[in-house]
């Protein structure tokens, strides 16, 4: 397998450039360093590019080792042919090269399993190849054998077909034609399992073709299937398949037909089917999910690279009901100066109250803008300040800002050592004033899961949605940039060459010493040596020299 040649041909690019690539990838270099300083030995391959290279490149070398595996475990049984080891050589995907080692896999007890163990294996290979004349009733009667448990011709011809059973399920070929039959015809089918509403109520009764089937359907059939509102199954092309297996398999006019048409017809509904179903499924999911993190990604990116609002004082407003809207007075560099709540809304409706200690935080501390957060109560807390607004002599403007995330970052460790002595719920009003703020700054202190960038997104595989908002993240701070001098440990933790621990360094360095007046200063941060200097340098800002 030529891995070069796979991802040039997938990606749509040059050998030399994907060759290029890998080269600076394996050298340790990052994506964003990649993209950015490297464009002239890559071909000018963009972060997203890279990124889908660097992926694929993991994949198919991960397939390599498992080839190389796969290969030696067939071997040590004697039974790797060249025909075979071609056919391994050349499988592109992990599903086909498990379907090419699943005859030689050491199984679980089974029927066939059981019938090998009674010698019966040459009778189903005469049955198998269907030369035989003579009656295979009469040829049965060499295997009974009481020590081995076989009473009957009849019983060791069942236990033959057992074995022929286990045979075609076990044949790649046959696998691949039955999966590429249900890809283009199967239907998946959900009903109802219990009578009441719920999210669900359109896949009460739905059946789809999973050939047009979208990414977000399947994730929702999954989510109902899970927590037991709906019963799923894929409507296969079943007389096609049977046709198949049985056009391949049996030759007509002989006394082994109707045996071996009963033995396709036991194999598929006993062991291909079920387990075929449970692939198919699988791969429709990941297909779905795969679908699903880009456009999370995309949406994240959005979100991070939203314009920052320099240089204003904002009030942070966090509606809520009962307990109050809490509120964070934030200066034009960030820093907290006042916090309180108010309770214009249900159920004490103090509008009043509210609008008296507003006023006097707007007049105190020149406030130009609210943040006001979209969760409960929000729509109440937009008209109130709206009227607010409209009765102060000065302009005063505000923004409807995403809180998704905040309590997540509230009640964090991060939070926690930045704020030790304000209340959790007032932390909230202060992200999101610092979100209008600097929206990028203030998300990377999040976990990119929690900042609420798809419907489906804790259904999906947690570690790759982990790694793609991770680099959507790092491809964010390292296309922007950071002002090294002013940049939080969370924020410098995403620049190119930077991790958790360099970042909290390069902090302390700057508080013990005072603002970094070049980038070179930089070689004195402890951990920080000269390739994570080169990785870093170009992304890092110094203001102000």
């Amino acid at each position: 397998m030529n891995i070069i040649e796979i991802i040039a041909n997938e990606l749509n690019v040059g050998k030399k450039q994907v060759e290029s690539a890998v080269n600076l990838i394996d050298q340790g270099n990052t994506i964003p360093f990649i993209a950015r300083y490297r464009k002239e030995v890559t071909g000018g391959l963009s972060d997203e590019v890279l990124r889908n290279l660097d992926e694929r490149l993991t994949y198919l070398r991960n397939l390599e080792v498992r080839k190389e595996e796969v290969l030696r475990l067939i071997d040590e049984q004697g039974k790797l042919t060249d025909e075979l080891k071609e056919e391994i050589e050349k499988a592109t995907i992990l599903s086909e090269l498990e379907d090419l080692y699943r005859p030689y896999k050491q199984k679980k007890k089974t029927r066939a399993t059981v019938a090998k163990a009674k010698g019966l294996e040459p009778l189903a290979i005469i049955i198998w190849e269907q030369q035989e004349k003579k009656d295979i009733y009469e040829i049965a009667k060499q295997y009974i054998s009481e020590e081995k448990s076989v009473t009957s011709a009849e019983e060791a011809i069942a236990g033959a077909l057992d074995i022929i059973a286990e045979m075609i399920s076990d044949d790649a070929s046959f696998r691949k034609k039955i999966k590429s039959l249900c890809f283009r015809e199967a239907v998946i089918s959900s009903k109802a399992t219990k009578e009441e509403k719920s999210a669900y109520e359109m896949y009460y009764d739905y059946s789809e073709p999973i050939l047009h089937i979208p990414s977000h359907r399947i994730l929702a059939i999954n989510r109902g299937e899970a927590e037991e509102f709906l019963k799923v199954k894929l409507e296969k092309p079943e007389e096609k398949i049977l046709g198949f297996i049985k056009y391949k398999i049996i030759k007509p006019k002989t006394q082994f037909e109707a045996m071996l048409e009963n033995t396709i017809e036991d194999s598929y509904k006993r062991l291909i089917e079920p387990s075929i179903e449970r692939e198919i499924r699988a791969e429709l999911t990941e297909r779905a999910e795969e679908k699903a993190i880009k456009v999370f990604g995309q949406n994240a990116k959005q979100l991070l690279l939203q314009p920052p609002i320099k240089g204003i004082t904002v009030i942070g407003f966090d509606p809520a009901y009962r307990t109050g809207c809490k509120i964070a007075v934030i200066d034009e560099t960030g820093k907290l100066l006042d916090y309180t709540t108010v309770y214009p809304t249900e159920p004490q409706n103090d509008v009043e109250g509210a609008k008296k200690v507003l006023k006097d935080l707007i007049n105190k501390y020149h406030v130009t803008m609210f943040a006001i957060g979209n969760g409960t109560a929000s729509r109440e807390s937009e008209q109130f300040v709206s009227d607010l607004i409209k009765e102060m002599p000065q302009t005063i403007y505000y923004s409807i800002v995403s809180e998704a995330g905040a309590s997540v970052y509230s009640a964090s460790k991060l939070a926690t050592e930045e704020y030790p002595d304000i209340n959790v719920s007032i932390r909230g009003a202060i992200s999101i004033a610092r979100r209008l703020q600097d929206p990028l700054a203030e998300l990377v202190k999040i976990d990119p899961k929690a900042i609420g960038v798809g419907q489906y997104q804790h259904d999906v595989n947690q570690k790759k949605l982990s790694e793609s908002l991770t680099g959507v993240v790092e491809d964010a701070v390292n296309s922007v940039g950071v002002d090294v001098n002013t940049a939080t440990p969370s924020l410098l933790s995403y620049v190119s060459g930077i991790n958790g621990t360099i970042a909290k360094n390069i902090v302390k360095y700057r508080d013990e010493n005072g603002k970094l007046k070049q980038r070179k200063e930089l070689l004195k941060v402890p951990k920080l040596g000269k390739s994570a200097f080169e990785q870093c340098a170009g992304f890092l800002r110094i203001f102000g020299r």
